[in-house]
């Protein structure tokens, strides 16, 4: 294998890295969508996609990028006002995609690296019970490496008739228990890019029965997301529109290798990743100096990224082109937080030993930067 494609060097929190079996399978013929091949092929991913969302609904896929389900959730299930729930870039987009299709939306909004928690979601819809028909928020937070607690906060939401809650999934599916049918949530989604470690291009997502009624009562919805066409599609195991078949094949391939691997051993291996890089981050606190930690508040922090940050005179563009010189690739901060901190993307079928090769790699890298910033005194071991 060429030296620049070598897998368990690419660490971005996502697009994620693809193991080279998985992109082979989209060398198959192509099919007819419409056939008995693809009607099969959807029924035999099926299983595997319902254990993924922890569901027994049926699992809605649509060749798009995760944001078109963000929309679908937005036009579908709101006629009147969303309150979305932002503690970084993604909640944020939650936010703009509701403004851009004409719903009026307030937020609620922490500072990064912060969690949403359901006190003051309780606050906000106990004092104005009729404002919102939608909660939107973000599981496991991309740009700032949060977990919000989603079972917490569908609680609160469940207090509210004719309240619903969507949820964006990007980087918990596949990397952290999901369990949809027992949060009790109305609309959760994901991409095929990031901890399901598949190539872009694929979005999939849950509806709850209350979601797709609310979907039918609202006439001017969406015409290729439409929620109660792609639910009706799938009960069938069909797709709406021309599916991206050649991703269906890879998505197939990868479902067998998570039920190899299995979910609960999967799940437990993002864990571990995350426990790692935060015991090294601890490690460079305690030789390089306090301005070295994580953004994300302890108790909530995600399985799949980590946002670590810097101090004043490091610059995480700095810190990614000086690991990029070394073979491997982790990315910046998002947004405001871009020059803050870096990301670690320790998700989809990374293992343990490849993280420790990628982190001793930074380490050494920030020992040089720390250094021309603050001088060798800066460095203490």
């Amino acid at each position: 294998m060429h030296p620049d494609l070598e897998f368990g060097r690419f660490f971005l929190p996502g697009p994620t890295e693809v193991r080279p079996e998985v992109l082979s399978a989209m060398l198959r013929p192509v099919i007819g969508h419409r056939g008995e091949a693809m009607r099969e092929l959807l029924e035999r991913i099926e299983p595997g996609l319902q254990e993924l969302f922890g569901t027994r609904r049926p699992v809605l896929v649509s060749t798009s990028s995760a944001t078109g389900l963000m929309e679908t959730a937005v036009t579908n299930l709101s006629d009147r006002r969303v309150l979305a729930l932002v503690c970084g870039a993604f909640g944020d987009r939650f936010r703009a995609i509701a403004e851009i299709c004409g719903r009026p939306v307030d937020v609620l909004q922490v500072d990064p690296g912060q969690p949403n928690l359901p006190d003051r979601l309780e606050m906000a819809l106990s004092a104005e019970m009729d404002r919102w028909d939608l909660v939107t928020v973000v599981h496991s937070e991309t740009s700032t490496g949060i977990l919000n607690p989603i079972a917490e906060l569908a609680r609160v939401v469940r207090r509210y008739d004719g309240v619903l809650l969507a949820v964006d999934g990007v980087t918990s599916v596949g990397g952290v228990p999901i369990a949809f049918d027992e949060w009790d949530v109305d609309f959760l989604l994901t991409g095929s890019q990031k901890a399901l470690a598949l190539p872009p291009g694929l979005a999939l997502g849950v509806a709850s029965d209350r979601a797709l009624a609310r979907a039918a009562s609202i006439p001017v919805r969406s015409f290729y997301f439409d929620l109660v066409a792609f639910d009706r599609r799938a009960r069938e195991h069909q797709t709406t529109n021309t599916p991206a078949v050649s991703l269906f094949y890879a998505l197939e391939r990868q479902l067998e290798r998570i039920a190899s691997e299995g979910l609960d051993r999967r799940v437990a291996r993002h864990q571990a990743m995350a426990e790692r890089t935060s015991g090294w981050v601890e490690g460079l606190r305690s030789s390089l100096g306090d301005g070295y930690g994580i953004l994300a508040a302890e108790g909530y922090r995600s399985p799949t990224v980590t946002a670590v940050t810097l101090p004043d005179r490091v610059s995480s563009s700095d810190v990614v082109a000086a690991v990029r010189k070394r073979g491997f690739t982790i990315a910046t901060g998002y947004g405001e937080l871009k020059q803050r901190c870096f990301r670690i993307g320790h998700m989809g079928d990374h293992t343990l030993e490849e993280l420790d090769l990628l982190l001793e790699v930074i380490r050494d890298e920030l020992i040089a930067l720390t250094a021309a910033a603050h001088g060798p005194e800066g460095v203490r071991g």
